[in-house]
């Protein structure tokens, strides 16, 4: 995807040869690699709660009663870019856009209090800049077998027989198709025996507006001898993921920086904790970024050509959320 691969992939590999644990984030179009060991994460106060590897928090005060209000963008701002897409797509030259958006959002809670009270499987507080909660892990190396957990496809879980409408939808069961085959594509270029192991899981996400259902698949693979120990040149092999890029990759990636009017930085970027010898990695989804003091969540879903733009644009208002009980 990129020509000009930014060095600290290559500070990855030297690491990882060497079973140095350390912590990485990189945004959405590799332009900016971050990595932490385990002292400097601690110089710069950086917060995070993996399953295998959690920070001290120092947990604050949280207001009595919790304001949030959502200014998204409005129907013709979404729809001029949900048009430019669904040309594109109507071209033949893609067949799955993720399109995302920014929305201010005011409430009376600081990122630090997003962090403290949001549940997910991944979450991460770079201080004074951005949080995320994210539910989807991206590649899991354990033992050199490599595991990647695509999600795509989210429905309110209100709705009566929800977990059976998501599997059988036509747009959203065409969408999660394409992104399971991409990723066994993109896990086949440093794995050998890829095969899929779970197919359109449902997952049950518990928010404070509303509750939504998740499908999402397993994939896993035996990682190949010329990538053992080297987490960068895995990165930069299968990176941007694709789950919140399209497909196929390049011309999509053309697509999205026409459609969208705002830069995702790390937002749909990824980020993972190499302990020496394992590595786990999430893709940054459910974001909140600090921006000139205002608040941003930056959301949005999978268009393909059986896209609906009134549910599209409701999809990116559901992804709005704030993972508590």
């Amino acid at each position: 995807m990129n020509s000009s691969f930014h060095p600290n992939f290559d500070v990855m590999d030297e690491l990882s040869q060497q079973k140095v644990p350390f912590f990485f984030m990189i945004d959405f179009l590799m332009e900016n690699v971050e990595i932490f060991t385990e002292n400097e994460i601690k110089k710069i106060s950086l917060n995070i709660d993996f399953q295998n590897f959690k920070t001290e928090f120092k947990e604050q005060a949280l207001p009595s009663e919790i304001t949030f209000e959502t200014f998204p963008p409005s129907e013709n701002s979404y729809k001029n870019g949900f048009d430019i897409v669904q040309n594109h797509l109507k071209k033949g030259y893609a067949y799955l856009v993720n399109y995302t958006c920014k929305t201010e959002i005011k409430t009376n809670l600081t990122l630090e209090n997003f962090y403290q009270i949001s549940q997910a499987k991944y979450k991460v507080l770079y201080p004074d800049n951005w949080m995320f909660f994210s539910p989807e892990t991206f590649i899991e190396i354990v033992d050199n077998e490599v595991f990647t957990h695509p999600m795509k496809g989210t429905i309110d879980a209100d709705v009566e027989n929800a977990a059976e409408v998501l599997r059988n939808n036509v747009k959203e069961k065409a969408e999660h198709y394409t992104v399971v085959d991409l990723l066994r594509n993109d896990l086949s270029m440093i794995a050998d025996e890829v095969k899929l192991k779970e197919f359109q899981r449902i997952d049950f996400l518990k928010t404070k507006q509303k509750n939504l259902l998740a499908m999402s698949s397993e994939i896993s693979g035996k990682l190949k001898p010329e990538f053992h120990g080297k987490i960068g040149s895995i990165m930069k092999t299968v990176l941007p993921a694709g789950s919140v890029l399209g497909a196929p990759k390049p011309k999509t990636l053309e697509i999205i920086l026409e459609a969208e009017n705002y830069s995702r930085g790390f937002y749909t970027g990824v980020c993972g904790w190499f302990d020496g010898q394992n590595l786990d990695s999430c893709v940054i989804i459910r974001f909140i970024e600090k921006e000139n003091d205002k608040l941003y969540f930056k959301s949005g879903g999978g268009i393909t050509h059986l896209s609906n733009f009134a549910d599209e644009y409701q999809e990116m208002k559901n992804k709005i959320y704030v993972p508590i009980y």
